[in-house]
C-alpha cells in the first residue's frame, strides 16, 4: 500500500472580503469539479468519485467517468472501490478499541499475541522487542515494502502463519526510525484476530463499520453485488488493461477494505466528530478520545518541502499516528491524511479537524490517488472562506482575564489584579506602569472593542485599533487555582 506524498498547488479562488460573504462548499462545486476532473483526465483515470464532509454531512459528492472501461457504467456515490492503505485507520482503531477494553496494551511485545514472532532473531544484540505501538507507527524496524505488500493481500491464514514463522531481517532496530510497513499492519490484523477471538474482518465490521451504518463496506469483494464495483485498471500502451482482482486474505488489514462514497462519508464524519474535545454523551462505537489517539500518539517523520509547483516555498512538518499521517501545512494548518495505492486502485482522504471538514477521493487506476487534486481543492475552498476553522468559545475565565487586561490598560496599573507570583518577578509594578504609559503615549486612545481570540480556555490574544496604530496583547491564566493571571502583556501591533 503506497503512502503517497501530498503536493499542494496554487490557489484558484479569491478570498471573500468578510465571513458574511463566504460561499458554501456546494456553491463551489464547479471549481472543485474542474480541479478533480482535470487531474483525473490528464492521468487517464477511468473512473473516480470524490466527496466533501462538513459538520457531519456529505455536502458535496460527485462520480466521474466509468466503473469499467470495457463495459461503461457511470461512477456514482454507491460505486464500490478498494481504498488500499486507507484501510489502515480501521485496523488502528480496532487495536485502540481493544486497548480500551483492557485486552491489550500498546506497550506489549507483539510476540505476546503472535507467538511466531518469538522465533525472529533481533535486529541487533541490544534491540528491544517490537511493541504494538511500533507496529502502529511504522517504527518496528521492518523494511519499507511497497509494492511487495500489495501482492500479499491474497495470503490464507495458514500461509501468513508460515510467512511469519519464516523469520525476519530488519532494516533498523525497533524504535529507531519510521519506515512504512504493510507487513506491520498485517501483523496488527493478526493481533486483532487473536485477541478478539474472531477474524479481524469480522471484528472491524461488527464493532466499527456496521454501527456507523457502513452496510456497503467490507473486505470480501466477492460478496459485492454484480455491477456495483469499480473495476481496477492499469494504463499501458495508451489503453486500459484490467488488473486481476485479489481476493480477501489474511494480509488485508493493511489495505483490503472496499467501500462506497456514501459509506465512507459516514466514516469521515465519525472521525471528525472527535473534535473538539468536549463534554456530552458518547454516540459512536469508539470513544472520541480514542479516535483522537489515532493522531495524538505519533512518531515523527522527516519534514518535506512542498513542490515548487505550489508557488511560495513551504516546509511541512509530518508525523505518523495510527493509520493517519499528521501534516502541518502553511495554508491548511493541521491536516490528518492518508493515501492508498493498490493494483487497480488509488485513494486519498484528508481531514481538517479544526474546521470540521474532510475530503476523500477514490479511483480505479493503479496507484493513482488524486491526492494532489484533493489538496488543491481544499486549499481553494479555504481561500474562498468556505471551510474556516471553527471559532473557539470564550469561556467565563478567559472573558474575566480579558476584562482585567482592559482594566490594566485603562488604569495603567496592575493594582487589584489577581496575579501569579511570576508576574512582578519578571518585571516589577513600576516598570510595567512605565511601559504601559509609554505605549499609550505612542498610540493614543484605543477603542478596545474587538473580541479576544482564544488560544485555549486559559489563554487569549487581542488587538485594538488606536489613534496612531494598533496595540496587540496577550493574557494567560495561571495553571492552578484560585484564578490568577501569569501573563498580561501589551505591545505595539501591526
Amino acid at each position: 500500500m503506497k503512502l503517497q506524498p501530498i503536493a499542494c498547488a496554487a490557489l484558484v479562488l479569491a478570498a471573500p472580503l468578510n465571513a458574511a460573504d463566504a460561499p458554501s462548499v456546494a456553491s463551489l462545486k464547479a471549481e472543485v469539479h474542474a480541479i478533480v476532473d482535470d487531474y483525473r483526465t490528464t492521468r487517464h483515470v477511468p473512473g473516480a468519485v470524490y466527496g466533501i464532509v462538513q459538520d457531519g454531512r456529505l455536502v458535496l459528492v460527485e462520480g466521474l467517468g466509468v466503473r469499467d472501461p470495457a463495459t461503461g457504467g457511470a461512477v456514482d456515490a454507491d460505486t464500490r472501490f478498494r481504498i488500499a492503505s486507507m484501510s489502515k485507520a480501521f485496523t488502528a482503531l480496532a487495536i485502540l478499541k481493544l486497548r480500551d477494553e483492557g485486552k491489550l496494551s500498546l506497550e506489549d511485545p507483539a510476540s505476546r499475541y503472535v507467538p511466531e514472532i518469538r522465533k525472529w532473531k533481533p535486529a541487533t544484540g541490544d534491540a528491544r522487542p517490537i511493541t504494538l505501538r511500533d507496529l502502529l507507527h511504522h517504527t518496528a524496524g521492518l523494511v519499507e515494502d511497497n509494492p511487495w505488500g500489495d501482492r500479499q493481500q491474497v495470503l490464507t491464514e495458514a500461509e501468513f502463519t508460515a510467512l511469519i514463522g519464516g523469520g525476519m531481517d530488519f532494516a533498523n532496530a525497533p524504535g529507531v526510525r519510521n519506515e512504512y510497513s504493510n507487513y506491520g499492519y498485517a501483523l496488527l490484523g493478526r493481533i486483532v484476530s487473536n485477541v478478539a477471538g474472531r477474524r479481524y474482518q469480522d471484528y472491524i465490521r461488527d464493532t466499527i463499520m456496521r454501527p456507523l451504518g457502513m452496510m456497503s463496506t467490507g473486505y470480501d469483494i466477492a460478496a459485492s453485488s454484480p455491477g456495483s464495483r469499480a473495476i481496477g485498471s492499469r494504463w499501458k500502451d495508451d489503453s486500459w488493461l484490467r488488473e486481476p482482482d485479489m481476493r480477501d486474505g489474511a494480509f488485508g488489514a493493511m489495505g483490503g477494505v472496499e467501500t462506497t462514497a456514501n459509506d465512507y462519508a459516514k466514516w469521515i464524519a465519525f472521525l471528525l466528530s472527535a473534535w473538539p474535545a468536549r463534554d456530552g454523551p458518547e454516540t459512536g462505537p469508539v470513544k472520541r478520545a480514542t479516535v483522537r489517539d489515532l493522531v495524538a500518539l505519533a512518531s515523527p517523520m522527516p519534514s518535506v518541502e512542498r513542490s515548487s509547483e505550489v508557488g511560495a516555498p513551504c516546509r511541512q512538518g509530518v508525523a505518523y499516528g495510527g493509520g493517519l499521517r499528521i501534516v502541518s501545512d502553511c495554508d491548511l494548518g493541521r491536516v490528518l491524511t492518508h493515501t492508498g495505492g493498490y493494483p487497480g486502485y488509488g485513494s486519498q482522504m484528508m481531514l481538517l479537524p479544526e474546521a470540521g471538514v474532510g475530503m476523500f477521493a477514490f479511483s480505479n487506476l493503479t496507484y493513482t490517488s488524486l491526492s494532489n487534486a484533493n489538496f488543491r481543492a481544499m486549499i481553494a475552498l479555504r481561500k474562498a472562506g468556505a471551510i474556516p476553522d471553527r471559532a473557539l468559545p470564550v469561556g467565563e475565565g478567559l472573558a474575566r482575564a480579558y476584562a482585567l487586561a482592559k482594566q490594566v490598560w485603562t488604569s495603567g496599573s496592575l493594582a487589584g489584579v489577581p496575579l501569579a507570583d511570576n508576574v512582578l518577578m519578571d518585571l516589577d509594578a513600576a516598570g510595567r506602569a512605565i511601559a504601559i504609559r509609554d505605549l499609550k503615549a505612542a498610540v493614543g486612545t484605543c477603542e478596545m472593542t474587538e473580541a479576544i481570540s482564544p488560544v485555549s480556555p486559559m489563554e487569549g490574544r487581542f488587538s485594538w485599533t488606536c489613534e496612531n496604530g494598533r496595540v496587540s496583547g496577550r493574557v494567560q491564566r495561571a495553571p492552578t487555582g484560585p484564578f490568577q493571571l501569569q501573563v498580561v502583556d501589551f505591545k505595539l501591533g501591526r
